[in-house]
This record gives C-alpha cells, sequence and structure tokens, in this order.
C-alpha cells in the first residue's frame, strides 16, 4: 500500500510551558479505600521479607511503592497520558492532531521522536514532567486559540520514541516514562498492528493495566471499504489473547477504536475518550493498582505455597519418636524394669540367697560394677538417628512451601540440630542419676518379715531336730522336720510371690522412667527444632497474609499453613 508522507506543517509556534504558578495538589493526602490498604501491606511485606528473599525478587515490589508515593505527591488535577507505538505508526500525527498544532516532528525519517515530548493543557503540571525527566525544552502548551482546550483540561499528553527504534536510548526512554505515566495511548497501523515485539514486550506484560489503555488502529484511511472492520476485529483477537480486557457492553478494559490521524476521521471520538477520562480524575490510582496487580503477579511464586504446609500432629510425634529411639527412652524403660525387680529379689529374698550374693561380691571383686559405656560405633549411630530425625521433619514442614521459605525453615532446623545429640546425652545421664534410690511398695515390709519369719521357722526346726538327736529334747522326729520343711519351702515360695507381684509395679516403674526420658527428649527437641521451625512458619504465615492483602484478597492465594 502506498503511504502518505510529507504531512502539512503548521505556521504557528507552540508555546513552551511557563514555570508552574500554582502547588501541587496532592491525591487527598494518602491513598484510600483498598488501594490504601493494599500499599500498606506491600510494604509490610517487602520488610518481613528483607532477610529472607533477595533484592532482585524485590526489586519491582519496591519500586511500585517508591512510585506510588511519588506520584501522590503531586498534582491530582492532572493525568499524564503517553502516546507510544513503533515506527511510521503515526503516533506524533495523532499526538499533534490532538494538541491542534504542529509539535512534534513527523515525516519519512526514522526515527523522528528522538526525545519524549509533552503538551499539558493546564498550569500546575511542572512536577510530573519532572519526575518524567522532560527539560523545559522539550515541554509545549498548545495554541492560545485551540477550541478543544476547554475539553482537555488537566491532560499532560506525552509523545515518545518509537518502540522499535534502531536507537537502544530511544527505547530505554521510552520503557522509562511508560513506567511513570498514568495512561497509555498504543498506536497501531495497519500494517504492523500484529508484531510480535509489541504484543510480546508491551501489550502482553501490561494486559492488567487495561484499565488505563487506549489501543488506537490508526491510518484506516489506507484502507478499502470494510478493511478497517475486519483489522479491528482482528486487532481486539489479539489483545484478546494477550489476556487485555477490552471495554465492552460497560466492563471494565480496554478502550479499542480506529481512526485516521491525517484525515481527522476519528479523532474527535478520541478527544472525547481521552476527555471524560481525565475529567474522572482516576487513572493515578488505576495505574497505581494495576502496578500492585503486576507485582503481586511477580511474587506469587515466592510466597503461594503449593497446597497445604507445616507440621501435623502425625509429624510432631513422629518426630519424638526418633528422638526417643535415638536417646534410648524404651532401653532406659527396660533397664530400670529389670533393676526394680531385682531389687525387688534382693529386698524379698530368703537370708540365705542374700548371704550368697554378698559371698559372690567377696569372691569376685567388680562383678556388680557398672556397665561399661558405649562403643564409639553406638555413639555415632545415635548421632546419625538424631540427624535423620532433624531431616525428616525439617523436609516434612517445607513441603510445598514456596523455596525461599523452605530453605529458611531447613536452615532454622539445621541450627537447631547442631547441639541437639550433646543435650539428648546429657538428658540420657540426668534420667540416670535421678532415678536414685529405687521406691518400694508398701508390701515390702510385709514380705521381709514374712520371709524373716520362714528362717526363723527354719533355724527353730534345726534346732529341735538338732536336740532331740543329741537326746536333750524327748524324740519325735516328725513335727520338727514338718517345721524345718515349711520354713525351707516357704522363703522360696515367700521370694517367688513377691517377684510375680512385682512384676506390676517394675513395669509400670519401667514405663514412667520411658516416659520421662521421652518426655525430656521431646521437650529438648521441641526448643531447638520445632520451635524455630514453628517460627518460620509463623513468619510465611505472616507474610502470606500481607500477600494475600495486596492481591486484595485474591482467591486461589489462600493456602493453608498448620
Amino acid at each position: 500500500m502506498a503511504r502518505r508522507v510529507n504531512e502539512p506543517a503548521e505556521e504557528e509556534v507552540p508555546v513552551e510551558e511557563p514555570e508552574p504558578v500554582e502547588a501541587y495538589v496532592p491525591i487527598g493526602g494518602p491513598y484510600g479505600g483498598e488501594l490504601r490498604g493494599r500499599l500498606e501491606a506491600l510494604r509490610e511485606l517487602v520488610g518481613l521479607s528483607r532477610t529472607r528473599l533477595d533484592g532482585k525478587t524485590l526489586a519491582e515490589a519496591g519500586r511500585v511503592l517508591d512510585e506510588a508515593a511519588a506520584r501522590q505527591r503531586l498534582s491530582a488535577r492532572h493525568t499524564v497520558v503517553a502516546i507510544a507505538g513503533a515506527s511510521g505508526s503515526g503516533k506524533s500525527t495523532l499526538f499533534n492532531a490532538l494538541a491542534g498544532t504542529h509539535i512534534s516532528e513527523t515525516g519519512l525519517r526514522r526515527p523522528t521522536t528522538a526525545a519524549p515530548i509533552a503538551c499539558s493543557w493546564t498550569d500546575g503540571a511542572a512536577g510530573l514532567l519532572d519526575r518524567l525527566g522532560l527539560p523545559g525544552r522539550l515541554r509545549r502548551r498548545p495554541l492560545p486559540t485551540d477550541p478543544n482546550a476547554e475539553a482537555l483540561q488537566g491532560l499532560v499528553l506525552v509523545d515518545l520514541p518509537d518502540l522499535d527504534s534502531a536507537v537502544v536510548e530511544h527505547r530505554r526512554q521510552a520503557d522509562r516514562v511508560l513506567a511513570l505515566v498514568d495512561a497509555v495511548v498504543w498506536v497501531v497501523d495497519p500494517e504492523k498492528y500484529a508484531d510480535a515485539v509489541l504484543h510480546e514486550r508491551y501489550l502482553r506484560p501490561l494486559a492488567g493495566h487495561a484499565e488505563v489503555t487506549f489501543v488506537v488502529l490508526n491510518q484506516v484511511d489506507r484502507l478499502p471499504g470494510d478493511a478497517a472492520d475486519q483489522v479491528l476485529d482482528d486487532l481486539r483477537r489479539l489483545l484478546d489473547e494477550d489476556g487485555m480486557a477490552l471495554g465492552e457492553h460497560g466492563e471494565p478494559g480496554a478502550t479499542v477504536l480506529s481512526l485516521s490521524a491525517l484525515t481527522g476521521q476519528g479523532v474527535g471520538e478520541l478527544r472525547d475518550l481521552l476527555s471524560r477520562f481525565v475529567q474522572e480524575r482516576g487513572a493515578p490510582e488505576r495505574r497505581v493498582a494495576a502496578d500492585l496487580d503486576a507485582a503481586a503477579a511477580g511474587l506469587r511464586p515466592v510466597y503461594v505455597a503449593d497446597g497445604r504446609t507445616g507440621l501435623d500432629e502425625r509429624a510432631r510425634e513422629a518426630f519424638t519418636d526418633r528422638l526417643a529411639a535415638a536417646v534410648g527412652a524404651a532401653a532406659a524403660g527396660e533397664a530400670a524394669e529389670r533393676e526394680w525387680r531385682r531389687n525387688a529379689g534382693r529386698a524379698c529374698g530368703t537370708p540365705w540367697l542374700r548371704l550368697w550374693r554378698w559371698y559372690e561380691r567377696i569372691r569376685i571383686p567388680g562383678r556388680e560394677s557398672p556397665l561399661p559405656t558405649p562403643p564409639p560405633e553406638e555413639e555415632v549411630t545415635a548421632r546419625q538417628r538424631v540427624e535423620q530425625a532433624v531431616r525428616l521433619v525439617a523436609e516434612e514442614a517445607a513441603t510445598g512451601l514456596p523455596a525461599p521459605w523452605a530453605q529458611a525453615v531447613r536452615e532454622a532446623a539445621a541450627r537447631g540440630a547442631e547441639g541437639l545429640p550433646q543435650a539428648l546425652d546429657e538428658l540420657a545421664v540426668r534420667a540416670e542419676l535421678e532415678r536414685g534410690t529405687l521406691p518400694r511398695p508398701a508390701w515390702w515390709p510385709a514380705a521381709v518379715l514374712v520371709q524373716a519369719a520362714m528362717t526363723l521357722v527354719q533355724i527353730v526346726g534345726g534346732l529341735w531336730l538338732v536336740g532331740q538327736i543329741v537326746g536333750v529334747l524327748q524324740p519325735g522326729l516328725l513335727v520338727p522336720a514338718l517345721v524345718m520343711l515349711a520354713g525351707i519351702v516357704g522363703g522360696p515360695l515367700v521370694e517367688w510371690a513377691c517377684g510375680v507381684a512385682a512384676r506390676g509395679p517394675g513395669r509400670r516403674y519401667g514405663q514412667e522412667a520411658e516416659r520421662r526420658l521421652r518426655e525430656a527428649a521431646a521437650g529438648c527437641g521441641r526448643a531447638k527444632v520445632l520451635d524455630p521451625v514453628a517460627a518460620e512458619l509463623m513468619r510465611y504465615r505472616e507474610v502470606r497474609e500481607q500477600y494475600v492483602a495486596v492481591r486484595g484478597g485474591g482467591a486461589g492465594v489462600r493456602a493453608g499453613v498448620s
């Protein structure tokens, strides 16, 4: 298709904007309503996350906060709208048509617009233009005779360099200003409206900014018949594929229209739309809200867990079981039970048996000396069990968490595990020392008395028989023999009965010893590992809640943390 070039230049010379004569009017103090809460939540989120996330991850969130604060301090009566497009799209021609005078250079030479040029219809926009980095020589005002000046009060229009300029610095300037303006008018032409660079680099990433976006199909005067409508429909299809909502049927979204900046066709409609858009004075807050949405979407992978995370009772109980096994709680309980029953046997045994045991002790010194310390390999095995228990509980707690918070949980568990084996060793030694003198049930004195009586019966029966043998007593072997036999049989019988009776108390004593050591190990593990892990999970819960607030309570981010 042939292109129209060499557009007629206006003879009038635009007047540069004078210094502002009015103080800047902020957007009603701090942002109000939901937006204010979202900004505060993002600020809190960044503060809570600085020690867990790197600066690069939080950079965009920090930029949004800084730019929101900077925009809030400047004029609320002005709306900054950028006109952006690729080379040859006619954006400078459209800029001049809206300004009603020749301000931005147009023509065949590329790039035509080397630096952003602004036109303001109202005084008081100097602060906004300073924020954009536009020097005074690039600031313009429409002609005083412009009949559309009243309708565009409050508009600050900025013509950007070509987005596909061969000069890298031009593209950088365009990208910098695009991040600061309140709204954007994207100008496309029938030849390059489907350009991949435009859609993939700009329109698709900025799809969430639909409410502050205008997409203009320019140069429709070059299209024959109904071709303009077909191209416009295809443009809407591409925007829909980009994920950009279209403002149709009264729904919020991007405004899409066609025009010819050269002939003026459709320019009046765009001017009316911009006039209503500026008079609403809602573009700055909508732009900040869209930036918040984009920042929140970028942060989602580091704040939203895959399903429910945390430590349930089953995981905590399994950790306690592993620590109890590592410290030997079950073996300690069995040893305590055996010791209790052995002590019962000593107390309730026959005097002859105790005499024999005394003889064995003096005959074989050190027979009942304390058991030797465990060999080194057993201690290493116990340490490995502790490390394994910590590793498993850390993995259980970190499952499903975003990578930075999962790493923080593992590090907290690893720090607690450094002194855990030594602490458990101290617990085991302390538990052994605290056992001290074994308790005795109330029936033990009676059993000892009965055992003494049986011994006395044996002695009496024996003396009776000896007296009869030597002739001191009257003969009659049956009775003294029965008495002596009763003592001989009764002693072991009493000892056996006491052993049977001691089983239950001995078992309970062993279980109590095991329980105390188990609880001590669990308390040690809780203080050194579970509590730090729980603290990290609580911190994640806090940042997750702040993230939900930043998203505005959006669905899909309320994954539970136990």
